[in-house]
């Protein structure tokens, strides 16, 4: 059989990134096509189109600005086919009005000069691009939200520092998740308004203990991201230390949650200090971290659902959900947890550990082994870390990326527990249950038990009641929360037949 590789590059041509991955996506799916990318030609888009076989000629005249497409076809009439419809989809209308298009600004200037009204930006495009952009926007008087990774940490210290000269917030780089005047911005979810302000430097962690909140009677008054990287010592904190005064100031902010890893700490000794100066009551959360010497006015939360019980003023949150009723005997020793959430992977690695249960990871917790060093571990995965969303859409986006790992552990006979996570909400797949109840397919007969819990809320489009109804017909346990799933897998785990 003949591989056939087509490229098309098209000149001065954005499209965001989540869009292009979409795209890429919906070509990959054709038949006779192998692998198909939808990429801007900035020299990291290349090396991984080109390391994924995807381009024909490594010296191929594009630059920055244009975008590439890459198709890799087992003949020529398939290649050709799929080169049409990435080209339809590019060429489509992102919104109508009748049957004109409306017109989009190409700017952000022009963009601030159609909406003069607006204060805030979303940035997401490739990393090489994303510091200029975001630099445009501070110059314009706009916070800026950058959705976009692949940003130099030097590059992030250089804009938060303008931003806080002007200040203006900058929520990232790699800012997954904010919830801002009660609209759902990336990666969010349809919360009710109420008076708990977070302050997250993990996008599904802010999610979680926002739906949490929700999902226990409260409301957010506002989920400000940060960036994974500004409580390290190289940022210093600049964002959340700008997001404290901000929530502090605001009235309708009783309480103040923050969630992060354990940061550097000469950082955590900034924020407490802060925290130490202000009238109101926090909760901090740092997922992997032992305690915390905290003020009289915060307290320290060693998992998402225990930060939103806190913050909702000590309320248990499923005191009916009883795993110990509801587990069942595991038919081997090993739990591996596949994970589109990065922070939910750290809270479930605490978790474990806590109980006495040695885990490992490819993003380890504080005491957790790495992938690498192997050995008699639970193997609780990131599915959304670098190495496996490098040139490919996110989990949360596309689950599919699941699919490969958990084929693996479904037919490992030493994995007794599959423990996986269903995000849903403003951004993710539309139907995440219903993918992951297609891809067990006949491995949902077998012993292995699958344990699930669902991130988001009956507000959002894909709806949790009916995500959750899925995977109970198909015979998935699910937990109420992230960390009642750890739970419920540890107490599957002491019925091991």
């Amino acid at each position: 059989m003949s591989i056939v590789i087509v490229n098309e590059v098209r000149r001065g041509f954005y499209l965001d990134s989540v869009a292009l991955m979409r795209f890429s996506k919906a070509i990959a799916t054709l038949q006779g096509v192998e692998e198909a990318a939808l990429m801007m030609a900035s020299p990291s888009n290349r090396q991984i189109m080109t390391d994924a076989g995807l381009l024909n000629d490594v010296s191929i005249d594009a630059e920055g600005g244009d975008l590439i497409i890459g198709i890799r076809a087992t003949n020529a009439d398939a290649a050709e086919a799929a080169r049409a419809k990435a080209n339809q989809l590019l060429d489509q209308p992102t919104s109508s009005d009748g049957d004109r298009a409306k017109w989009r600004p190409k700017s952000i200037r022009a963009a601030v000069k159609a909406n003069p009204d607006a204060n805030l930006v979303l940035i997401s495009v490739a990393g090489d691009f994303a510091t200029a952009e975001a630099r445009k926007a501070l110059r314009c008087g706009l916070h800026v939200m950058m959705f976009s990774d692949n940003v130099s940490v030097e590059d992030e210290l250089s804009l938060k520092t303008e931003a806080r000269d002007l200040g203006l917030l900058v929520m990232g780089p790699d800012c997954g998740t904010a919830i801002i005047n009660g609209t759902p911005l990336a990666f969010a979810n349809k919360v009710p308004v109420g008076d708990i302000g977070v302050i997250g430097a993990s996008g599904t962690g802010t999610q979680e203990i926002t739906c949490l909140i929700g999902q226990g009677g409260g409301g957010i008054s506002q989920a400000i991201g940060v960036g994974g990287r500004d409580l390290k010592g190289k940022i210093g904190g600049i964002t959340t230390l700008m997001a404290l005064d901000a929530l502090d100031r605001d009235p309708n902010t009783r309480h103040i949650v923050i969630i992060s890893k354990p940061p550097a700490k000469v950082v955590a000794n900034k924020v407490v200090e802060r925290i130490r100066a202000s009238k109101k009551s926090f909760t901090v959360c740092f997922i992997g971290a032992a305690g915390w010497d905290l003020p009289e006015n915060a307290q320290f939360a060693t998992s998402l659902k225990t930060a939103a019980e806190q913050a909702l003023g000590g309320k248990a949150l499923f005191a009916d959900f009883d795993a110990s009723a509801v587990a069942k005997p595991a038919s081997a020793s090993s739990v591996c947890g596949l994970f589109s959430g990065g922070t939910l992977c750290a809270e479930v690695q605490t978790l474990f550990q806590a109980a006495g249960e040695p885990v490992m990871s490819n993003a380890p917790v504080p005491g957790a082994k790495t992938i690498t060093e192997g050995g008699d571990a639970h193997a609780i995965i990131d599915l959304g870390n670098d190495e496996y969303t490098q040139g490919r859409a996110h989990p949360m986006i596309d689950p599919s990326a699941r699919d490969q790992a958990l084929d693996k552990a479904m037919t490992d006979p030493s994995v007794g527990i599959v423990l996986v996570d269903v995000v849903i909400g403003y951004g993710a797949h539309e139907d995440p249950a219903g993918h992951l109840v297609e891809s067990l397919g006949s491995s949902l007969k077998g012993e292995t038990l699958i344990i699930a819990s669902v991130t988001g809320t009956d507000g959002d489009p894909q709806g949790r009641i009916s995500q959750i109804a899925k995977l109970e017909a198909a015979g998935i346990l699910v937990a109420p929360s992230n960390a009642d799933a750890a739970k419920l897998a540890l107490a599957c785990l002491k019925l091991e037949c």
